[in-house]
């Protein structure tokens, strides 16, 4: 396992008009290289975690550090740097008339110079496949381009960790394949340490781990498999299991005889490609 990246521990923290806490006692590590998915139906407290690790709150109790560094309020311009988050909506993220103007405004606000601005805007519009819309307006793309654009920002400045903050969420299913293949394809080939938050656990299953939060609290962790193992107790806490899970349990119980965890629809048929040849 590589080192810890994202260190949490013991984090609670309550908003001032209510009574009860949106987190309680919350520890785990995120791994440099990792993605790690956050997941929890709406009040479970994963958005309130996402704000405390950018610093945009403060904890009431417990400690996060990026890369050793303590989040307070003496370090949050410092933690900012490290840190690129791609919101839900992200006409909310642009400010340039173009796509390479937009991923530009993130370099200059670092004081990048301008010799080294160049390569990385060109390397980061690549890594994300948008060569083709360098200079379109970034609001009239797709929603699933405009995505890519909004990482494509995040990444050429270079953060340590990357948080998608229901990133997805607003995407029909082709925009939400681009992105979630996109973010695959940059974890696996430039080692880019990855936290979503979601409720979506489709995008979920894409991750190498999972946290599952409940009222402010850890319900569950573990690889995807181990969390979806849970299967009703998931349910229970207004959590649906994606597709492919419930259908390749439902074809075990018929007597196929799978061999693997499937995340996608395209692991499934492959191998039931495979069986088949085999029979």
């Amino acid at each position: 396992m590589n080192s810890t990246l994202l260190s949490v521990n013991n984090l609670s923290f309550k908003y001032n008009d209510e009574s009860q806490y949106a987190l309680r006692n919350v520890s785990f590590n995120v791994y440099k290289g990792e993605w790690l998915a956050i997941v929890g139906h709406n009040g479970s407290g994963k958005s309130t975690l996402a704000r405390i690790i950018n610093g945009l709150l403060l904890p009431e109790g417990g400690q996060v550090a990026i890369d050793g560094l303590e989040v307070n309020e003496q370090t949050i311009w410092e933690i900012r740097k490290k840190i690129g988050m791609v919101f839900q909506n992200p006409d909310n993220q642009f400010v340039g008339t173009t796509v390479r103007d937009d991923i530009a405004f993130g370099l200059e606000n670092n004081g990048i110079p301008r010799e080294e601005m160049i390569p990385r805007i060109q390397r980061a519009i690549e890594q994300v496949k948008m060569e083709s819309f360098v200079t379109s307006e970034p609001h009239q793309l797709s929603g699933g381009q405009k995505q890519r654009v909004a990482i494509a920002g995040v990444i050429a400045v270079q953060p340590d960790l990357i948080i998608l903050d229901e990133a997805t969420s607003m995407l029909d299913p082709l925009g939400r394949e681009e992105v979630l293949q996109t973010i695959r394809q940059l974890k696996d080939e430039q080692n880019i340490t990855v936290v979503s938050i979601t409720h979506d656990l489709d995008e979920a299953s894409r991750a190498d781990r999972i946290i599952v939060m409940k009222q402010g609290e850890v319900f569950a962790k573990g690889k995807p498999e181990e969390v979806f193992a849970l299967d009703e107790a998931l349910v229970d806490i207004g959590l649906d299991i994606p597709f492919t899970i419930k259908l390749t349990k439902q074809l075990v119980r018929a007597g196929f005889n799978l061999s693997k965890f499937h995340v996608t629809e395209e692991e499934l048929l492959d191998e039931l490609w495979t069986l088949r040849l085999k029979s």
